[in-house]
């Protein structure tokens, strides 16, 4: 993810100076220094538990109070960052209740965490997303059976029923990839396209 997120910002930088430039003079003057902050330095890793205890010893009040078990909200992942010197942070390790039935079980306690990843970027939040995926049949019939959800994914189970690989993988919002490199604070602003309910009428 840091080498995807480098890569093509170097790209971009390089190839389209022009209009980069056009957003960082007139949209945030500021983004420049804290872009090239971001090429410069390594990302920060810190697990969901170390996360949690930065939030706690934080010097105000959130809205939505840090706990174990919840998901981070916009507000936590940017005073991560911020935390952080403005660098981006990766956030891993995450309760294995919060996350999708095909993450990996980490195997660190009964249901503790799964094997999932957030990169958290200056002033948007969580830019990236990813897990690895559980690759053990016996792993996913277990928790779908808790969740009342193994006839509705047996199709999921017979992806796996004659074994599978170790794997994983990530994505991450193009949107606000834009607003990042750019300082564009809106997402409407950087949205490519319109589009609304029944704009892509098949």
């Amino acid at each position: 993810m840091e080498d995807l997120f480098k890569k093509a910002t170097e790209t971009i930088l390089a190839k389209c100076p022009h209009d980069v430039g056009l957003f960082h003079k007139h949209v945030d003057p500021g983004q420049e220094g804290k872009l090239e902050q971001m090429l410069k330095n390594r990302f920060i890793i810190m697990s969901y538990s170390e996360a949690l205890e930065i939030l706690k010893r934080a010097p105000w009040a959130f809205t939505s109070k840090p706990e174990w078990g919840q998901d981070l909200q916009r507000e936590h992942e940017k005073y991560l960052v911020e935390h952080c010197g403005g660098v981006p942070v990766f956030v891993f390790n995450y309760p294995y209740d919060l996350k999708p039935f095909y993450m990996r079980d980490n195997e660190d306690g009964p249901h503790r965490t799964v094997a999932a990843v957030d990169l958290l970027v200056p002033g948007i939040g969580e830019l990236c997303g990813g897990s690895l995926r559980e690759d053990r049949l016996d792993f996913l019939q277990s928790r779908l059976r808790r969740m009342g959800q193994e006839d509705t994914y047996q199709w999921y189970l017979e992806l796996r029923q004659f074994g599978s690989t170790p794997h994983g993988g990530f994505g991450m919002g193009f949107e606000r990839y834009l607003q990042c490199i750019l300082g564009v604070e809106n997402i409407k602003d950087v949205i490519p396209f319109p589009r609304f309910p029944h704009s892509c009428v098949l």
